[in-house]
């Protein structure tokens, strides 16, 4: 490989959300994390060779959309996803989760019904509750190994007047890339009745061989009228404290109401650094993103591959995308606070705790796949070695 995603690199001390805080959210500071969604990777060179350029300028004013901005992230999604956009229907955002959480501000009123199926990302709920809006819970299936959608359930939930469908696709934790057939039949159901689809892509980059992610919106022009997608290079390129997020919005009257809702807030000006490695990852970062996926590829057959020889109690899902596993661990505990302290106290490891990700969650962990394979291999052997001990009456 051209890029060595094996080296090790110290970020501690580098006000890390990840690395730096372990004392204050686990207890020791000596932990392990492989829980929060950010990388252990350098992004590609280009990336950094830009930002750098971007700083030695010296001057860091307010910054405006380029043109070369604009071209990078349309040839990206033409190049990788076969989806044709216009530069018209491009907005932007701080982030994806402050989008999802203007779209509910926007197109919701307080009281209404938001969709969102269950286990998924933990701010989707904080966005509709903290919002004053009512979660309609439409809960994945769990069938041979891997989650399905109960669409009887989703059609009772639109019919019973729900106002919009918070997409998470793919879908984070449990690994899914939806199908085209799977997502068709969710616009049939919302097209029908009148839900707005707000779709978290931002892992659409991060899919495995085999596999293939569709854009919800590039499946029709219905569904082009009533969604919007948001995405950013923050996952894909492990970017993400540099603030930026592009939403996509085909409709004109819902991007006018988004842009004003932007306005509103005076968040519409653009991150300095962020509209720069946004636009020189989506220009020159295919070669390390196909690099990068089959590293990933192979840090998910190595996790299944220690489970099944150390962790026989744990059934993980194999993740089609996102560099998250999601693992069942209820033959150790169903219990949050006891999976936990066998985490934080015992094995000196740090995955996400899965009752956060919705009820469906306890006793379930995710796990970042995204570090060095040996970085991940001796996390999975601190937790082997706990629940060996645990077994053994020792812990």
């Amino acid at each position: 490989m051209k890029y060595d995603f094996d080296r090790r690199i110290d970020r501690t001390g580098t006000a890390s959300y990840k690395w730096d805080q372990s004392e204050r959210l686990f207890g020791r500071s000596d932990i392990l994390p492989l829980w929060v969604a950010d990388m252990d990777f350098e992004p590609p060179q280009e990336v950094v060779e830009a930002i750098k350029r971007r700083a030695e300028h010296g001057i860091y004013g307010y910054t405006v959309r380029t043109q070369g901005y604009y071209d990078a992230i349309i040839g990206w999604l033409s190049r990788r996803h076969q989806w044709r956009i216009e530069q018209e229907w491009l907005s932007s955002s701080p982030g994806v989760v402050p989008a999802l959480s203007l779209m509910v501000q926007t197109f919701t009123e307080p009281g209404d019904g938001v969709i969102l199926q269950s286990p998924v990302y933990y701010p989707f709920y904080d966005v509709i509750l903290m919002n004053g809006r009512k979660v309609v819970n439409n809960p994945l299936l769990l069938k041979d190994g891997r989650y399905e959608i109960d669409f009887e359930l989703l059609e009772e939930q639109a019919a019973g007047g729900a106002k919009m469908l918070m997409l998470c696709s793919p879908h984070n934790p449990g690994g899914r890339v939806w199908t085209r057939e799977e997502l068709e039949r969710i616009a049939e159901i919302c097209e029908k009745h009148g839900l707005l689809v707000v779709a978290d892509e931002i892992h659409h980059d991060l899919v495995f061989s085999g596999h293939k992610h569709v854009p919800y919106a590039s499946l029709s022009e219905a569904c082009a009228r009533l969604s919007v997608t948001c995405i950013a290079p923050s996952k894909t390129f492990n970017l993400a404290g540099l603030q930026a997020a592009a939403v996509i919005i085909p409709n004109a009257d819902i991007r006018r109401k988004y842009n004003a809702a932007l306005k509103t807030l005076s968040i519409h000006m653009e991150s300095y650094f962020g509209l720069t490695a946004t636009e020189a990852s989506y220009a020159h970062g295919d070669e390390w993103l196909d690099q990068l996926l089959v590293y990933l590829e192979g840090n998910r057959d190595a996790l299944l591959a220690y489970a099944k020889e150390h962790l026989p109690m744990v059934k993980a899902m194999s993740p089609e995308g996102t560099y998250m596993v999601w693992m069942d661990c209820k033959e150790i505990s169903d219990k949050p606070q006891e999976l936990k302290r066998l985490m934080f106290e015992k094995a000196g490891v740090a995955f996400s705790e899965g009752s956060v990700f919705g009820e469906q969650g306890a006793g379930y962990l995710r796990v970042n796949l995204a570090c060095p394979r040996s970085l991940l291999l001796e996390g999975l052997e601190k937790f082997a070695t706990a629940v060996r001990g645990l077994n053994e009456g020792r812990l």
